[in-house]
């Protein structure tokens, strides 16, 4: 058992102390990932149009062929959804991570001018909105490389955040191999940053979240309403806060994306969430790239 490849037992029945600035119960972190213009397109030289995480449920891929409603629904993304989930953000003084994929950010100038004058971060959301299962350790590495390139050409700095999600079993590897990163978030597994050893040293993975993610507005058995989306987040919310009142203060990732909490019958959801979290004392709301400064000052491995 001692050669198991994964870990099961984490921090166990008593978990650390994260310290959060100002002694704060509860870290809420808002991700919004920005993947319009880098999804599976034959015109991005992918063998057939998109089929994941889009109000066409259970779609499936059509090979050799351009899919013009789902790219539709992708460009209300970039042109619409974006900027009322910006104005929102802005409007409360929140800030956010954003999980840029390299070549979408390409595609919106603008975009990445509205995310850096509100001074979110871009953390790296691999080189395209692609599934990276079946490539081989060579393509994905450069995958990496180009992304990291491409990245700092368009906003005018390398990313420090790293998550794929459509990811392999050797990205979190190829990840650690750069060395660049401060952090990435391609696990699920916690409510608190921790650490893995990687060949250079440790490497700090801050958890992210498909529970209290928009996602699930487009899967089977998901959020059908605004309603169900506001009660899992404040549910979820709750839940830790009381943990951080006795003591055991978490983490809370809350994705969001641009196409899917956008839309207006959905945003309406989220505001009432910053809204309700807003009269809340002792709640620290930082970019995931705060959290990992905070972790590698104050919780070195």
């Amino acid at each position: 058992m001692m050669d198991y490849a994964r870990d099961m037992i984490g921090y166990g029945r008593n978990t650390p102390d994260p310290k959060w600035p100002d002694n704060a119960k509860i870290a809420v972190q808002f991700v919004i990932n920005y993947e319009e213009g880098g999804e599976n397109n034959i015109l991005h030289g992918d063998p057939g149009s998109e089929a994941f995480l889009s109000e066409i449920v259970g779609a499936r891929t059509w090979l050799n062929q351009r899919h013009m409603n789902m790219e539709s629904i992708y460009e209300y993304g970039s042109r619409a959804g974006f900027w009322r989930l910006w104005r929102l953000f802005c409007k409360h003084g929140y800030p956010v991570t954003c999980y840029g994929v390299a070549t979408a950010l390409t595609r919106n100038p603008e975009v990445v001018g509205g995310m850096k004058e509100a001074d979110w971060e871009i953390a790296s959301h691999g080189l395209k909105w692609i599934d990276y299962k079946d490539f081989s350790v060579e393509d994905e590495r450069w995958h990496l490389q180009q992304a990291i390139k491409s990245h700092e050409e368009t906003t005018g700095e390398r990313p420090y955040g790293w998550y794929t999600g459509r990811s392999s079993v050797n990205t979190l590897s190829l990840v650690m191999e750069e060395g660049g990163f401060l952090y990435s978030s391609d696990s699920y597994a916690d409510d608190l940053p921790y650490w893995v050893k990687g060949p250079s040293g440790p490497h700090l993975i801050i958890p992210y979240s498909l529970d209290a993610n928009d996602m699930r507005f487009a899967t089977p058995q998901g959020f059908n309403s605004g309603y169900q989306f506001f009660t899992y987040l404040k549910d979820s919310f709750d839940t830790l806060y009381a943990e951080g009142e006795e003591g055991a203060a978490k983490m809370m990732s809350v994705g969001l994306h641009c196409r899917l909490s956008g839309r207006p019958g959905r945003i309406a959801a989220l505001a009432r969430f910053l809204d309700y979290i807003s009269l809340k004392q002792d709640v620290w709301v930082p970019r995931r790239i705060d959290i990992a400064h905070h972790w590698h000052k104050h919780h070195k491995p």
